[in-house]
């Protein structure tokens, strides 16, 4: 049995986490055993709602008690301090998006990671569901890349991050559809709560983020190539955690993963521009 601690109560994660592996039992051979949280009653609250068993007074505590630990509070900044002391018991870690708040902060911890051998990965749970798969499928078809278009909740005033918070979705999906690093990024406020976030690529392709703090915000992504168009809703599987939870828990169990620096500081580096341009109402270049 692989015994997981998660690090925050505050975030739903850890709760749905937690009913994945403790109460509906879908991955064989892993359950959470112990969390911290933010406050003494977060962490209680959660244990409860997710059959955790043990609760910890500081993430550190978690060192000698659990195999691997999920890192996951609702502000990014807060990830890689929380993970430091796990990281230096070579303890795996799954850290919940966004992976950190500042991308030079995130390529020093991963440099430490692989010069200790410990498996990290991090990923928002939007691209792991099965309709935003689908849609990578239907791309091939597409033959090169040239524009997309995606909408999604984000509120780019948010106090757990501004549009790092729910950004990160968005961001991650159009990334992971170009499979190239964004050059420019530049967010169009608008009058009321939406905006727009618009990136540009080396290679002449664009994206623009709907970027929706009020009306109807599901994700849906446009996709236009050399041979064609694809629109579509992603929607949510029945479960929506599981298939990002196999995969950590994959990693927790053979130090493997899909997932790269590129992978993980490429969308960190893209929100880190957004965010200045917030600021600065102009485009910023993104640094790699």
């Amino acid at each position: 049995m692989v015994n997981i601690g998660i690090v925050g109560a505050e975030n739903s994660h850890t709760v749905a986490i937690a009913k994945v592996l403790n109460a509906d039992r879908k991955v064989p051979g892993f359950r959470v055993t112990h969390v911290w949280g933010e406050t003494r009653a977060l962490a209680r609250k959660a244990a409860e709602a997710g059959q955790i068993p043990h609760v910890v007074a500081a993430p550190a505590d978690l060192v000698g008690q659990v195999d691997a630990v999920v890192v996951d509070h609702r502000h990014g900044k807060l990830h890689l301090p929380a993970a430091a002391p796990l990281l230096e018991a070579k303890i795996p870690l799954f850290i919940d998006k966004p992976f950190c708040y500042r991308r030079a902060e995130g390529a020093r911890f991963l440099a430490r990671a692989a010069e200790l051998g410990v498996p990290v990965c991090s990923f928002s749970i939007v691209p792991n569901q099965a309709s935003f798969r689908d849609l990578q499928r239907q791309v091939r078809q597409l033959g090169q890349v040239r524009a997309v278009v995606s909408s999604g909740a984000c509120d780019i005033r948010s106090k757990w991050g501004g549009i790092f918070f729910y950004g990160i979705h968005q961001v991650d999906m159009v990334l992971r559809l170009l499979g190239q690093p964004a050059q420019y990024a530049q967010v169009v406020r608008g009058t009321g709560r939406n905006h727009v976030g618009n990136l540009v690529f080396a290679d002449g392709a664009v994206a623009t983020m709907n970027l929706i703090g009020e009306g109807s915000a599901a994700f849906h992504l446009s996709v236009i190539g050399d041979k064609g168009r694809l629109d579509q809703a992603i929607a949510f599987d029945e479960s929506p955690y599981l298939t990002g939870i196999r995969e950590f828990c994959r990693m927790f169990k053979t130090g493997k993963t899909s997932e790269t620096p590129a992978t993980m500081l490429g969308p960190v580096a893209v929100l880190e521009a957004l965010e200045k341009s917030v600021a600065r109402g102009a485009r910023v270049k993104v640094k790699l």
